[in-house]
């Protein structure tokens, strides 16, 4: 008779928790002057509002993907997007990220050009996955990270 491995509720969770998190698409996001940080679904661009969900993003360790953006304008006009993409090694719970997006942020800050930057901000995935810019801009879009002529 072959013997089992006992039954692990702790694992079990985290691997559904896992599951859910890649099923919906889940990233992270903080945008700076605004001080505004959401859960969106990074294919989308919808805002994730279920509770479930950031629970299973914040108590769970992850691999992540980490895109730090600073927003831009141009002399013209022009929006556009200049970023960085940092993947620390290991899982980590959300809480611990902090120190990694803090020296990554500053060092990708001090090398724009402050004229042009108008907002800043960084998407943390946690799942494996790259973003490309054109992603980068739906999300930033959804969650109102560029400023509006309005305003001004």
């Amino acid at each position: 008779m072959s013997t089992r491995k006992p039954h692990n509720m702790r694992a079990r969770l985290e691997r559904s928790c896992r599951a859910l998190v890649r099923t919906n698409h889940a990233a992270v996001i903080n945008i700076d002057p605004a001080g505004g940080q959401h859960l969106v679904n990074w294919k989308t661009g919808r805002l994730i509002k279920s509770r479930p969900m950031v629970d299973a993003v914040c108590d769970f360790a992850h691999h992540w993907c980490i895109y730090i953006s600073a927003l831009r304008i141009d002399q013209f006009g022009k929006r556009y997007i200049k970023s960085v993409e940092a993947a620390p090694q290991g899982v980590y719970l959300a809480a611990q990220l902090t120190d990694v997006i803090e020296t990554c942020y500053r060092d990708h800050l001090a090398g724009c050009n402050k004229q042009h930057v108008v907002s800043s901000g960084w998407i943390a995935i946690p799942n494996d996955v790259t973003l490309d810019e054109a992603q980068a801009a739906l999300i930033y879009d959804a969650v109102g990270a560029w400023p509006t002529s309005e305003a001004a």
